[in-house]
């Protein structure tokens, strides 16, 4: 007697749960393969059959081909890389000058600009607002006279490439929401990243790296915590969360091999353990199977492209020269440009560099002066590189944080000495290369910088607009998740046309 027979006598219900289990298979197998032709259709794929590519261990990926299709309109974009500067930079300091301040120095905040916004519990007990100049100079430079602090010489140098934003605005006055709002279109944890929603949607042109690679400053003041999650794939596919990339003879966690393991010995296993998931996977339709299987094989091709990509000994010393002396030392703001750069000219969709650092409330002249020596020459060398190199047409730059400062003074306010709040509701950023207009300088703020008066800039408007770019229509890049379809801009954003060239 089988062991099928025999639990078939003691439990009258297995052929109804033999049934719902083959059903349930069926189900998901057949689910999955329709909505890989549905999303062949979206993507304006013509022919799916015959169309995947065999993988490394034998296999096929059939959903990566048809994300890799055509996008919804022509992208102006191939990849973007993403400078986040997590702790929110002054406005007031960087790009958005206020000369009429200089006359109202300590003076207090009027009612009439404040009008009722709520203020963060650091300064809502203070007896008043005293309002604060910067104490450093702006001068204009490039064909539209741009106006840009003397504490960034290297940013004023390519002016003329920027787009820069001045009035972008978020809901989110603490940092913990307003990094998760700027990183996943939701001010709370759980949702999929911007660069897991482009690997979802628009696949991988190198599939021997990720299509998503995070990198962070190790040079960089740790006020304020970066959690794993800003890069995370939320309800997506685990394959499409980021790929974090760090200094030192590890660059990927666990990506080589064991002692007295060699590439023989990884592949081998390799095969063994596809199988094995292979099996799984006959058995219960699983995705996430697939993922894994997915994950392995690339790691195994990462262990022969990461080390080549991470080392930059081969460099030219003009290059160093070029993004400054700590680009020298790897895992430094200005080494992990160098390698943004690297990364880009292998095809690697979406990379994402953090600098943290950037939130004073108090000492903020000569804390902001320390964060833009430590980043400006390197941030305007990635630019000057990827232009002469003929990336920056396709490659789209964004620059900027998760909200601005206040005009007033939080804690102690001297000649030389202030610090500024959280200001969420307008601050700047800017874009640079593919799709965007070169020394466009967009929306404008009142005369305190706490108000915007002229071309507002939503957080979901900033990301469709950077989804448009992509070729993606952010109303169409949706994923079914617990009976609803989400997509990265929820159900808000707006195209912002007049920075599209």
């Amino acid at each position: 007697m089988s062991h099928q027979d025999e639990f078939r006598l003691h439990s009258p219900d297995f052929d109804n749960l033999h049934q719902k289990l083959e059903r349930r298979r069926f189900l998901t197998k057949t689910s999955l393969g329709l909505g890989a032709m549905a999303m062949g259709s979206l993507f304006g794929l013509g022919k799916v059959a015959g169309s995947s590519n065999r993988n490394a261990a034998g296999g096929t990926d059939l959903e990566a081909d048809i994300l890799k299709a055509l996008p919804h309109i022509a992208p102006k974009a191939k990849r973007v890389v993403y400078l986040f500067m997590a702790g929110g930079p002054s406005q007031f300091e960087t790009f958005d000058y206020k000369p009429k301040l200089v006359s109202l120095a300590g003076q207090d905040l009027p009612d009439s600009v404040r009008k009722g916004q709520r203020l963060t519990g650091m300064s809502a007990s203070q007896s008043a607002l005293p309002m604060v100049p910067s104490i450093y100079k702006f001068n204009q430079h490039g064909k539209n006279d741009t106006w840009v602090s003397e504490l960034l010489p290297y940013t004023a140098q390519v002016v003329d490439e920027l787009c820069i934003v001045k009035s972008i605005y978020s809901e989110a006055i603490n940092h913990d929401p307003a990094i998760t709002f700027f990183q996943t279109g939701n001010q709370l944890p759980g949702r999929p990243s911007i660069g897991s929603w482009v690997s979802y949607g628009l696949g991988s042109d190198n599939h021997n790296l990720p299509t998503f690679i995070v990198l962070v400053s190790k040079n960089a003041p740790k006020d304020q915590p970066l959690y794993a999650r800003l890069w995370g794939n939320g309800f997506l596919e685990s394959r499409h969360q980021g790929a974090q990339f760090r200094s030192g003879k590890d660059p990927v966690l666990f990506l080589n091999n064991p002692e007295g393991y060699d590439g023989a010995d990884r592949a081998e296993m390799l095969q063994y353990l596809t199988k094995l998931n292979q099996l799984q996977n006959d058995s219960y339709g699983d995705p996430e199977i697939a993922n894994r299987i997915a994950q392995y094989e690339m790691a195994f091709r990462m262990q022969t492209s990461v080390p080549e990509v991470m080392d930059t000994s081969q460099e030219p010393e003009e290059v160093f020269d070029l993004y400054g002396p700590d680009s020298r030392d790897p895992g430094t703001y200005a080494a992990n440009c160098i390698l943004a750069r690297k990364l880009l000219e292998k095809d690697v969709k979406f990379v994402q560099l953090y600098h943290q650092g950037w939130d004073q409330h108090g000492g903020l002249p000569k804390g902001i002066a320390k964060q833009c020596k430590d980043t400006d020459q390197a941030t305007a060398a990635l630019v000057i590189d990827l232009k002469r190199r003929g990336l920056l047409d396709d490659t789209l730059v964004i620059w900027g944080g998760e909200f601005g400062r206040t005009v007033y003074s939080q804690g102690k306010l001297t000649a030389d000495d202030y610090g500024r709040d959280h200001h969420p509701r307008c601050f700047t950023m800017w874009m640079a290369g593919a799709g965007v207009k070169a020394g466009l300088s967009y929306g404008e703020t009142d005369d305190f910088s706490y108000n915007i008066v002229k071309d507002p800039v939503h957080v979901h408007d900033f990301h469709a607009t950077l989804m448009h770019l992509m070729g993606v229509d952010h109303e169409r890049l949706t994923y079914k998740f617990q009976g609803r379809r989400f997509r990265l801009t929820d159900v808000h954003g707006n195209l912002v046309k007049p920075i599209l060239a």
